[in-house]
């Protein structure tokens, strides 16, 4: 069987590369100039390639650490030594861009490595299952259609999954080391760095917990009540935490990640801020509703998990079983949206991408549609925690801490601040069964044939520019 996976594997991977490898070079053909974020990325990368790495070379508009930049320079450089090909040849936009691809057959391998570690090896859980689900998060639409161009997500999620699999197998250095290079590439990653660092505590905080649970069975009688259990677990949290025999275990876990929070806070007080170069765009705030829209978001593209009348059924009779929580959860829904709605000049102003059609046809042509919405965000937050219920508690309050850490703050409505967590989250699922894999992956290939589409032969002009315009995520 294992043998037989391994073919799977080869060939889910080898046609993946293979039709990759025609969408590039449709895109080589169709984009031969730099486009949206790549007239920063490209231009800086070639000054990189041409070994120009004084601070005075670089582009202010950049808000980004330049891993891409250093990486590409050493993975497109050796060309000429081993090939004899010319700089311009080597630091061209295709060689550029062509790195990204190189990025997304390692995650592709990440994925599939991944799957098999986080998910239980039984019985249940089959070769096809496990092959199946690595090809669906590989051509996730709004992560595949970045491979493609020069931007930070394909390198971004590579070392942010490669520090997930190595903290997931006790290599806490190399974890720490490799978030590291995420944050290179993009500062938020370091929480996915602290995510790891997370999973360490919460694997100890369970083992603890169920110790615990064991020890009070016979001795002390339950206690009741709607929030029993929090406040049996705040009780065990309190006590787990005044222990200094705890806490040095911990500690000892822990440490390179510790290191690495110290160097990003020096990074962060050094710089000013977490964003380098132009700050003007990329201001912090409370945008509460970014929790709502990721919610969202991961009921569209999860909706063979996620979405069914047996799921419906069941969250209505929720509803009404706990209807004064449900009620309190959606008036503070509705104050979150009614008080935190921010709309970004890039969201309100930029027609290429999806994120303005959505804004303005759903959100802005009434006003009382963000608030109609609350109800479907609780069912898709509802929805999200019940599939991840086979995590222990601990797991997933980690997990939505972060979730909230990485998405709040962003001011604007952007899909590809949700590709991260929603590859993690997706990744720590059960695996569902094989036509429900089937009916995802279908979709993802219909949403990928039309964005492709769309991208490449439906372009338009702006009344006041020459260029070439295209609709992207």
């Amino acid at each position: 069987m294992a043998q037989l996976e391994g073919y799977y594997f080869s060939a889910a991977l080898s046609c993946t590369f293979l039709v990759s490898c025609l969408l590039f070079s449709a895109f080589s053909r169709a984009l031969r100039e730099p486009y949206m974020d790549e007239i920063f990325h490209l231009p800086q990368a070639q000054r990189y390639c041409e070994g120009h790495f004084s601070l005075s070379q670089w582009d202010p508009m950049i808000t980004t650490l330049p891993g891409l930049y250093l990486v590409s320079v050493g993975v497109v450089k050796p060309a000429i030594w081993i090939f004899g090909w010319s700089e311009h040849v080597v630091c061209s936009i295709g060689m550029l861009r062509f790195v990204n691809l190189l990025f997304s057959v390692g995650n592709f391998y990440l994925l599939y490595l991944l799957f098999r570690k986080v998910q239980p090896r039984n019985k249940a859980a089959s070769s096809i299952q496990r092959v199946l689900s690595t090809l669906t998060l590989a051509v996730f639409p709004t992560l595949y259609f970045f491979n493609f161009l020069y931007y930070t997500e394909a390198g971004s999620m590579f070392f942010t999954l490669f520090a997930y699999l190595m903290c997931l197998y006790g290599n806490h250095k190399t974890s720490a080391f490799l978030g590291f290079c995420g944050f290179m590439f993009r500062q938020t990653n370091i929480i996915w760095a602290v995510f790891c660092a997370g999973n360490v505590i919460a694997q100890k905080l369970t083992e603890a917990w169920k110790t615990e649970l064991q020890k009070k069975e016979d001795r002390l009688p339950p206690i009741k009540g709607p929030f029993a259990t929090f406040r049996k677990i705040l009780q065990f949290l309190l006590a787990y935490s005044m222990s200094f025999k705890n806490l040095s275990v911990l500690f000892r876990l822990t440490w390179p990640y510790i290191l690495l929070g110290f160097l990003f806070c020096a990074f962060v007080v050094v710089n000013g801020g977490i964003v380098i170069g132009d700050r003007s765009s990329h201001e912090a705030c409370l945008h509460f509703p970014q929790l709502f829209y990721f919610f969202s978001f991961t009921l569209f593209f999860s909706f063979p998990h996620l979405l069914s009348p047996g799921k419906i059924k069941t969250f209505l009779s929720l509803v009404w079983k706990r209807r004064i929580l449900f009620f309190v959860v959606t008036l503070v829904s509705v104050f979150l949206v009614w008080k935190f709605t921010y709309a970004h000049k890039y969201l309100l102003a930029d027609n290429r991408h999806y994120t303005f059609y959505v804004w303005k046809r759903v959100f802005q042509r009434y006003e009382i549609v963000k608030y109609l919405l609350v109800p479907a965000y609780v069912f898709a937050g509802w929805s999200i925690a019940d599939s991840l219920k086979s995590k222990s508690v601990f797991w997933n309050l980690m997990f939505f801490i972060c979730l909230f850490i990485v998405i709040v703050p962003q001011k604007l409505l952007e899909f590809r601040y949700f590709i991260l967590p929603y590859v993690i989250y997706r990744l720590n699922i059960p695996l569902p069964p094989t036509s429900r894999l089937v009916c995802e992956l279908s979709c993802y290939a219909i949403v990928n044939f039309i964005t492709f589409y769309l991208f490449l032969n439906k372009t338009f002009q702006w009344p006041n520019s020459q260029d070439i315009q295209r609709f992207m995520w």
